[in-house]
Order: structure tokens, then sequence, then C-alpha cells
């Protein structure tokens, strides 16, 4: 017995050090327009955008063959609200129920230009919601 509750919680502690090491890993939101207001500068090499931010979904040139990274997030978030009533005389009853749901989206589109030595030259970003 106390064999199996040592082995258990080792393995819980594995799966926990497992989802600590995930997060760590890969964020969910490296690309708000916060941290690229904040930490994104001109000279900023490719490298670090990229720690920064993680890999861009799109990779383009210009007409001198510099790099053109852009970043492009949509999310959409459904809110779904519901209410019932229910009253009741002796055997007669009745009931009543109404809900009603939301969604907002959002996007946010990065556009990073860099130089012949891969330093940022430019960034430009538009966050829009509705």
């Amino acid at each position: 017995m106390k064999r199996t509750m040592i082995v258990m919680g080792l393995c819980f502690m594995g799966g926990m050090a497992g989802c600590a090491a995930q997060r760590a890993e890969f964020p969910e939101d490296r690309l708000t327009v916060g941290r690229v207001q904040g930490e994104i500068k001109v000279g900023m090499s490719a490298a670090r955008v990229a720690e920064l931010l993680g890999s861009p979904n799109i990779v383009s040139t210009d007409e001198k063959r510099r790099e053109i990274w852009i970043y492009d997030k949509v999310s959409t978030d459904r809110v779904d609200t519901s209410s019932s009533t229910f009253g009741t005389i002796i055997i007669l009853g009745g009931s009543s129920e109404a809900s009603s749901s939301s969604t907002r989206q959002r996007t946010l589109t990065v556009i990073i230009k860099f130089d012949e030595d891969k330093k940022v030259r430019d960034f430009a970003y538009n966050y829009t919601q509705f």
C-alpha cells in the first residue's frame, strides 16, 4: 500500500513537472500588443525576435532580398449565458429558460522588416477587435 502511494506520488510529480516544462517552453500568448510595443526594438537580431515571439506565420523578402516576417494571430471568444425560472402551483408547474451567446473576435498582425545583417530595421502592428 505504501509503495503504491509513493509510485502514485512520483507519477503525479512527474506529470506536474512535464506540464511546467511545457508551459515554459511553449507559452500560449507570446504574441501580444504589449510584447511587441515593449520588447521589439530596431536593431534587435532575428534570433532574439524568434525567442520573444516564436516562429512567424509568413516569411517573405523585399526587392533587396531582405527578410520580412509576418505574424498573424486571430482569436475568437464566445460567451454563453442562460437563465431559467420555475414556478409551481399545487400540481401545475411552469418553467422558462432563456439563453444567449456573444462572440468577440480579435486579430493582431505584426510585420517585422530586417536589414541585410538580419537586424530589425522597421516593424509595424495592427490590432482589431470586433
